[in-house]
């Protein structure tokens, strides 16, 4: 932030002009010296005397007294029985409870701690020393702090050619490790140099990854199992599907085989909610969602192919580069695709033609990022062109809301998840941008310059305060969100809700509104053709009524070039019948 600081002052303030002129030495005043002034100067002997300008400090040293401390140990034993009861002998216990209840010393000694021990519960139900004063009373609204956002740590592919981050996961238990996969998808841009390892951070320590995962391909997308915190599964450049535990080393421990797999880059996978936990599907370019026993990846345990047509053709199927999977909708998923479609589907329904249910089109070019909203599963985020757009499940001809047309192109969105109406987005300019459409709608609450190179991945930790980017350069940022875009708000959940239906409403009105037109069009053009072809043999055709038309207009030039004809000849004639009696005129008067 540029900091400027202003003086003000008037003009009549400032004094008069400097003129300043090269000019020669001029002497103005000379003033000799007078001998008789010297008579009245007193010597003064010199005096040197040191101050030091600083304060007196003194230098003490105590011995405190040495705490002692030492270890004790307590052996508890069940009651205060006699050595000759075995406590754990039930006989022995009720006979010598008997035996002790007869004794009068023990009634009396029971009446007199009955006193004492009916003080002291009298005294526990009056006062409870655990309650909360306070806690019916509102909290005190703090300052509102500005949006703000820090670099934590830089995570850079140790390679020499570096890769782009085309993945990120956070580990599922504590967040401290962040999974990164690196791949180059430029279009034969791939050097024989380049690296194919992708790597798990330590987020304390950027200087070395902390293990190293080795792909029989370069990764794509991979993905933390969410139940086993051991366990990944990754999407390879060639179409493979990895799988790895991290305790059994480096190398995958199952992978799917080249006939069965992808043929194209597998751009997502993502873990299904099931018993065993071992369930996953991926999605690619070649227009197949195919799912996964991580146990046994020797083929897909299902397929389905994106066919618009509900045929199963794989030739007009649409190429899937994102997935979408809330464990609350088990049967249902999304696939945002390369045409700028999203594809909303049911996995258990009966044909594959039913599997695809209905889809969504409003963006020019692929979908980058697809997401429902944590907390409101029916509201869901997409990426795509310039623009991120929230959208309802109710609504399939636009969406409810979106950003204006920004200068970069998205890459990667994801809700926050603590906060509702909170999303992030990265661009290809290297720029994250942090939305908070309760706050604003126009422009982004927060923007912040990651890099200069274009970002293409990005992830939020569960606890929504650290967010990591990956760009282009092989450089994993991670940054740390202020905690007022990571602390939800109050009533941010019901004034959201609120905006999200409302937003709903007006849609529906429109589509309806649009509806309506497209029917009047459509049977104003029905009404047009029954009218053509109601249309009797004794009719003239288009021809004739054409050949009819330039008939008429012509015999109406004929008849107009006539009246114009007629009109000049009677002209001429009246001119020269005045003619006629002029002369007549002139003649008589010379007569």
């Amino acid at each position: 932030m540029e900091i400027v600081h202003v003086y003000t002052k008037l003009r009549g303030e400032f004094g008069r002009q400097c003129l300043f002129s090269d000019r020669p030495a001029e002497l103005m005043v000379d003033i000799p010296a007078d001998p008789s002034l010297a008579l009245q100067f007193i010597q003064k002997t010199p005096r040197d005397q040191a101050l030091q300008a600083c304060r007196d400090m003194s230098e003490h040293q105590v011995n405190t007294e040495r705490f002692e401390s030492e270890s004790c140990g307590i052996n508890h034993v069940q009651g205060g029985w006699p050595k000759d009861v075995d406590p754990e002998e039930m006989e022995q216990t009720i006979r010598f409870r008997k035996k002790v209840e007869k004794d009068e010393s023990y009634v009396n000694s029971i009446l007199q701690l009955g006193s004492v021990m009916e003080h002291c519960i009298r005294q526990n139900n009056a006062v409870d020393i655990y309650q909360e004063y306070f806690e019916k009373e509102e909290e005190v609204e703090e300052s509102q702090e500005p949006p703000s956002a820090k670099t934590i740590n830089i995570f850079r592919d140790p390679n020499e050619v570096k890769r782009t981050v085309t993945g990120l996961s956070w580990h599922p238990d504590c967040g401290r490790k962040l999974a990164a996969a690196y791949s180059c998808l430029d279009f034969q841009k791939t050097n024989k140099d380049m690296s194919l390892d992708s790597y798990i951070w330590d987020v304390e320590n950027p200087n070395r990854p902390e293990m190293t995962l080795k792909p029989a391909s370069p990764l794509v997308c991979l993905d933390y199992n969410p139940k086993d915190s051991h366990t990944l599964v990754g999407g390879s450049y060639n179409g493979q599907i990895a799988y790895w535990d991290t305790r059994r080393g480096s190398q995958p421990v199952e992978l799917s085989s080249l006939e069965q797999s992808h043929r194209d880059p597998v751009y997502k996978i993502i873990w299904l909610q099931s018993k065993t936990g071992t369930d996953a599907f991926s999605a690619s370019t070649d227009g197949q969602v195919l799912w996964w026993d991580v146990r046994k990846l020797n083929e897909p345990t299902e397929r389905l192919v994106l066919d618009p047509g509900r045929e199963g053709n794989l030739d007009r199927a649409l190429g899937a580069i994102s997935l979408e999977f809330e464990p609350t909708m088990p049967t249902k998923f999304m696939v945002g695709t390369e045409q700028g479609v999203v594809v909303s589907c049911n996995r258990k329904a009966k044909t594959p033609s039913e599997k695809i249910v209905c889809t969504y089109d409003g963006h020019h070019g692929p979908v980058y990022a697809l997401q429902r909203n944590p907390f409101f599963p029916k509201n869901f985020l997409t990426v795509g062109d310039w623009t991120a757009r929230i959208w309802s499940e109710d609504i399939k001809e636009s969406s409810i809301m979106w950003t204006k047309y920004q200068m970069s192109y998205l890459m990667d969105a994801c809700w926050s998840p603590v906060r509702p109406s909170v999303f992030f987005t990265v661009k290809t300019d290297g720029v994250l941008d942090v939305w908070d459409v309760l706050f604003k709608q126009n422009e982004p609450t927060l923007r912040l310059k990651v890099c200069d190179k274009a970002l293409y991945s990005l992830r939020v930790q569960d606890n929504g305060r650290l967010v990591a980017c990956g760009s282009k350069q092989g450089e994993a940022t991670l940054l740390e969100i202020c905690s007022g875009l990571s602390t939800i708000q109050k009533n941010e959940k019901s004034l959201l809700a609120a905006m999200f239906e409302r937003e709903t409403k007006r849609e529906k009105i429109l589509e309806a509104r649009q509806r309506e037109i497209r029917l009047k069009e459509r049977s104003r053009s029905e009404q047009s053709r029954e009218e053509e072809a109601g249309r009797g043999d004794g009719e003239e055709s288009p021809d004739q009524l054409i050949a009819r038309a330039e008939k008429d207009f012509y015999s109406l030039v004929e008849t107009e070039l006539r009246r114009r004809e007629d009109e000049t000849q009677q002209e001429k004639g009246v001119c020269e019948e005045k003619e006629v009696k002029d002369e007549a005129e002139t003649s008589e008067t010379l007569q």
